[in-house]
């Protein structure tokens, strides 16, 4: 039996405002600040944070639920949300000295994210010098801090690398102009030149298997010994799942009450949009099956701190992306007799279909990349270290 979840039931009374505030978000390019103040207002933002510093330390299920929810109202919010909060688990861990200066002072803090290794680096003493123009940083504008991607090189060889900056040591560039997920401020932070200490920068791998320097602070949590990408990418999915359920509601709205400009004819009564309709909300009940186990086995490796082996993380890891295939097939089934009147910008079915193809353009969410990924694994090849 499903348990409770508290959480989703306090998201579902600010859902309404939120939903209303979608077009908002798209014409400020952001997340509106009362849906910002809003999630905080209910405590989502702490829903990974160490119990430590108040948080809820949420089961990866349960946080899921809500992303999906949320998505279903507004996916640039949930989108930029999601990341502001799983950067949470990120942090924690991070060491001790990192952590304070990161919670310390406020626990509701939250970081925004640039991973991709765009930027240069300096060793210095005690650390290193980092400049870039770091882009694709969601929420950017809300958050208290960034954490970037680096490949480091240690004894001649490339670490993939994280390192967290404070919100003074960053500039954010204005330049998300696109065609979905406009409300999602996905913007460019601009460092220059600024100095990293050494504790606030550590290698993915150790991050991915349980060598983290922050290991040792939770011994009793069950989400921290964990692999940090699955809790990092966990929104991806969700998001996808939450829209592709929406758009089947709306579809069915729509096509209810639809009546052929020309003819007059009704269109809910004939067989094609049932078939369309019937085809789509199998797929994405099937969508979130898939994606629930998953999610599922997530909670009770880290329940048993145990750390998945190579198959499992590539299983994990490509499952979401083929959920995310099925979920914007199951949209733009619909999409594609959705007719004419909703195109106009404040149809929402127009606004989802948008969306739902945006959720698979990320590079984790690519299924070219993630089948090649799953099917080396299952033929028993090597790992292919091109492929993210």
């Amino acid at each position: 039996m499903k348990q409770p979840n508290p959480m989703l039931e306090k998201l579902q009374e600010i859902l309404p405002a939120i939903r209303e505030n979608a077009s908002k978000a798209e014409e400020l390019r952001r997340v509106p600040e009362e849906n910002i103040a809003m999630l905080h207002g209910i405590g989502l933002n702490r829903a990974f944070l160490p119990k430590a510093y108040g948080g809820l330390e949420m089961s990866l299920p349960e946080f899921t639920e809500c992303i999906a929810a949320l998505a279903g109202a507004c996916c640039s919010t949930a989108w930029a949300y999601s990341l502001l909060c799983t950067h949470n688990h990120q942090m924690a861990m991070f060491g001790k000295q990192a952590q304070e200066e990161f919670w310390g002072e406020n626990p509701d803090v939250v970081a925004s994210s640039s991973i991709a290794p765009f930027g240069r680096y300096e060793e210095t003493e005690g650390g290193i010098t980092f400049t870039g123009d770091m882009k694709w940083s969601s929420g950017v504008d809300y958050a208290d801090w960034i954490i970037v991607g680096l490949n480091r090189m240690v004894n001649d060889e490339k670490i993939y690398s994280f390192a967290v900056i404070p919100k003074a040591d960053f500039q954010i560039i204005d330049d998300w102009f696109s065609a979905g997920m406009q409300g999602s401020g996905t913007k460019t932070a601009r460092i220059e030149g600024v100095f990293i200490p050494e504790h606030r920068i550590q290698a993915a791998k150790d991050m991915m298997e349980g060598r983290h320097v922050g290991r040792s602070l939770y011994p009793d949590s069950k989400i921290y010994h964990t692999p940090y990408r699955p809790y990092f990418a966990c929104g991806f999915a969700a998001m996808s799942l939450g829209v592709a359920e929406r758009m089947v509601e709306v579809f069915r709205e729509v096509t209810q009450n639809r009546v052929r400009a020309y003819t007059g004819a009704k269109v809910g009564g004939s067989i094609p949009p049932m078939l369309r309709i019937a085809e789509s909300y199998q797929q994405v009940c099937a969508a979130r099956a898939y994606l629930e186990k998953t999610w599922q086995e997530h909670k009770e490796y880290g329940e048993r701190h145990e750390y998945p082996d190579r198959y499992t993380l590539a299983h994990w890891r490509t499952n979401q992306a083929y959920a995310i295939k099925m979920c914007v097939e199951a949209v733009n089934r619909l999409w594609a007799v959705m007719g004419g009147s909703n195109w106009y910008l404040e149809r929402e079915g127009q606004r989802l279909w948008r969306e739902s193809n945006m959720t698979a353009a990320h590079a984790y969410t690519d299924y070219d990349v993630c089948a090649q990924i799953i099917g080396r694994e299952l033929l028993g090849l090597e790992p292919d270290p091109t492929l993210l």
